[in-house]
């Protein structure tokens, strides 16, 4: 195992052209970070909160709230670093994309929920667990696209980054009509989404740190120069606390009495929306020239989507509190699958 400085000395002097194949392997080396970091976080807090606060959900539900605030800064900066490495070009070529962006939106609202309700109905009708565990990962299909599909889509093809940031944008902006009614199809549960809230998400995660990285990439380009060998080690040390927070936050979730057989749902669900986003672009566009790496771009946005708004939905609009226990464990399982993909595609492309 390589020493902290060691690790840090090969990053920095790294060429900037080689920032997205090093940021997967740095990844590798971050997990046990990551797991010390939540071991830790569990072992200060988990004898403190039993398992019947939870269900009542006063205090996971506080903490959630006090640790996601942060959740937003770090997302951003990850959108900027995006930026700085972007040009207005990539973004006007990926509006000229419009079937792709189109192709996109059907897997998050179409594919996604189908895969949701039947996932769901498996959880009731075939291992025999409470409804409103089925009715929470039914939840969790409902919802937008996740910015982390955008920075695993910048790890293994950075050139349809700006692409997956418009789809993820475009299913996050339409979430606020969307969400309400796929919820109250498949739930039977009409749920009022803060249209204020998902247009300041968009203002401050998406829009202000990129169009930030793109004009100091057109003002300052010698400035940037000198930042990018400078950002792999923080990229990596951001994206492994975007990971490894949800996890710590709802570690008593993932080992709650329903969290094992829920996890294996769980993972199920993302793993077929994963494979259905590969092989429906494969199908549609298998004669365009960069057709693996859409692919690739597409199994991110339909297998990722915002399980934290999820968590905070049912949280707030439903009364039992285990619908809130897939959302939770699905914040843990995407991150892990997303950026597990992340390093298998990206060193097959090696």
């Amino acid at each position: 195992m390589f020493s902290c400085k060691t690790i840090a000395f090969i990053y920095l002097s790294e060429s900037s052209s080689q920032f997205c194949h090093k940021v997967p392997i740095f990844l590798f080396h971050s997990v046990p970070f990551l797991s010390l970091g939540a071991l830790n976080f569990w072992s200060v807090n988990v004898h403190q909160r039993n398992f019947q606060n939870l269900l009542k959900g006063t205090e996971a539900r506080n903490l959630n709230r006090n640790q996601i605030r942060y959740y937003a800064p770090a997302l951003g900066f990850l959108m900027f670093a995006v930026g700085v490495n972007s040009s207005e070009k990539d973004f006007i070529e990926a509006f000229k994309r419009p079937d792709a962006i189109f192709t996109g939106y059907v897997g998050q609202f179409v594919v996604k929920p189908l895969l949701g309700y039947i996932f769901g109905i498996i959880v009731v009708t075939v291992f025999g667990l409470p409804t409103p565990l089925g009715a929470g990962i039914m939840l969790v299909s409902c919802v937008s696209g996740a910015q982390l599909s955008n920075y695993a889509t910048f790890f293994t093809d950075p050139p349809l980054a700006p692409l997956s940031i418009v789809m993820t944008s475009l299913s996050t902006a339409t979430a606020v009509f969307v969400t309400p009614m796929l919820s109250l199809l498949l739930i039977g549960k009409r749920l009022p989404v803060d249209v204020v809230g998902m247009v300041s998400s968009i203002l401050q995660i998406v829009i202000a740190p990129i169009t930030a990285g793109l004009l100091l990439n057109r003002l300052f380009p010698r400035l940037c120069e000198a930042m990018r060998p400078f950002l792999p080690p923080l990229f990596v040390l951001d994206t492994t606390c975007c990971v490894g927070a949800p996890l710590a936050i709802n570690i008593i979730s993932v080992l709650s009495p329903f969290g094992l057989t829920v996890s294996l749902l769980i993972v199920a669900f993302h793993l077929s929306a994963f494979i259905a986003g590969y092989f429906l672009s494969g199908s549609l566009f298998h004669k365009a020239p960069n057709v693996k790496a859409l692919q690739r771009t597409l199994s991110f946005e339909t297998g990722m989507q915002s399980s934290l708004l999820a968590l905070a939905l049912a949280n707030r609009f439903f009364q039992d509190p285990l619908v809130s226990v897939p959302p939770a464990i699905s914040t843990v399982i995407m991150s892990l699958m997303g950026f597990a993909l992340v390093m298998i595609w990206a060193k097959k492309k090696e």
